[in-house]
């Protein structure tokens, strides 16, 4: 299905480019891209910022979106494997805890989202070092797949935390944390092994959709001037992850 890959590829897109203006608004990173740090490069935010808005504008109008997808998502790569692997084992006293993980998880999801933009776009007028690092592509499902499962496992493992960001309207937060739980550990394990990846991968990009309508939008509506842009940033990232989703799903019903 075209339609719903293009669909998720514009969802990612907006995404992309929000982070991207919130950024530069900010003058800072979004919390989940890079660790805490005690060192600040004066510009680096704001460099960061553009080039999120020109991927995300890529993404969003299809313009060498393969190209940029490959790139993109090279970049976060790097950044996961040279910078939030090293601060992890080297500074962090609880590497081996799943959720001091969370943040360079969360970059690394959409490192896989970039690579997915990739792979739902044809390739015939790749250069060399696009084909080069085209190699990574297949990688993109993989990777999502992986850090989605492993949100699911924390969804367990923090059942009470994760449960206060259940709107108060809604009954039984702690059951829907489990059915959240459940829905992103089985939605991660289907992409990773590709059982019936159409089906599920749809399901996930949907529930993560109505999370970001009825959960994120508020709470970053109401948030305060403190908590705004990490707030904001949460939406986008939920945004992110229902675009990747849907442009897995069109992928599989495509290669049905």
């Amino acid at each position: 299905m075209p339609k719903l890959s293009a669909i998720g590829r514009i969802f990612y897109g907006i995404a992309i480019a929000g982070t991207g203006i919130l950024t530069i608004y900010a003058n800072d990173f979004p919390y989940m891209l890079l660790p805490p740090r005690n060192f600040y490069l004066p510009g680096l935010a704001i460099v960061t910022g553009i080039i999120f808005i020109i991927a995300g504008g890529s993404f969003v109008f299809g313009i060498k979106a393969r190209q940029v997808g490959v790139l993109f998502g090279v970049l976060l790569l790097l950044i996961f494997c040279f910078y939030f692997v090293p601060y992890q084992f080297l500074v962090s006293p609880n590497y081996m805890h799943l959720g001091d993980w969370e943040n360079a998880e969360k970059e690394l999801a959409l490192a896989g989202g970039s690579l997915t933009v990739a792979a739902c776009l044809t390739g015939e007028n790749d250069n060399s070092v696009i084909r080069f690092f085209g190699k990574l592509i297949p990688l993109g499902a993989i990777l999502f797949g992986f850090t989605i499962l492993s949100f699911g496992i924390l969804h367990f493992m923090f059942t009470k935390e994760a449960s206060t960001l259940v709107p108060v309207w809604i009954p039984f937060p702690i059951f829907w944390t489990y059915v959240g739980g459940v829905g992103l550990l089985g939605s991660g394990i289907a992409i990773v092994l590709k059982i019936k990846t159409g089906l599920i991968a749809t399901l996930m990009g949907t529930m993560i959709l109505i999370w970001f309508v009825i959960l994120h939008i508020p709470r970053a509506v109401v948030a305060p001037s403190t908590d705004i842009f990490g707030e904001t940033i949460s939406a986008f990232l939920a945004l992110a992850y229902s675009g990747t989703a849907f442009m897995i799903a069109g992928m599989a019903r495509r290669a049905n």
